[in-house]
């Protein structure tokens, strides 16, 4: 419960702001993590991604989707799940696309929202335990993301 509070303190400036966060969380995951882009195929052709607004429409539906999640400090089964499900059978993310856009946050909130390190070590426990729970319905689905 204590780390879910940490992020939410600093969830504030995101929340408020869903498309411009969202936005500048893709564009960086595209950027350091180019591949990822492709697994987004709505937005595989788009070329200036910082002022793209399909880019920041996205990356505020999957901040959105976090805002949820934390919220629920930790009783996330019934949101998870079909996201989960979601993620395995339409749209074929692998597990560890996961781990790389937490990383892209906690880089992001620590400069545009104040979340400190113990915050990020936080939002990144907040996650583990997100992602151990998404994998474990990928594997009933039969999904080896």
């Amino acid at each position: 419960m204590a780390d879910y509070d940490l992020v939410l303190r600093c969830w504030g400036p995101v929340e408020a702001d869903y498309n411009t966060h969202g936005g500048l969380v893709l564009t960086r995951l595209f950027t350091e993590h180019p591949d990822t882009q492709k697994l987004f195929p709505k937005l595989a052709g788009v070329g200036e991604l910082a002022a793209s607004v399909a880019v920041a429409s996205h990356g505020a539906t999957v901040l959105k989707k976090l805002g949820e999640l934390l919220k629920t400090r930790g009783d996330h089964a019934a949101l998870l799940k079909p996201l989960a499900t979601s993620h395995a059978n339409v749209h074929k993310i692998p597990i560890n696309n996961f781990k790389l856009i937490t990383e892209v946050i906690a880089k992001h909130m620590a400069e545009k929202a104040g979340l400190d390190a113990a915050g990020q070590e936080a939002l990144r426990k907040v996650m583990s335990v997100v992602i151990a729970d998404m994998d474990a319905t990928y594997k009933e689905l039969g999904f080896s993301g």
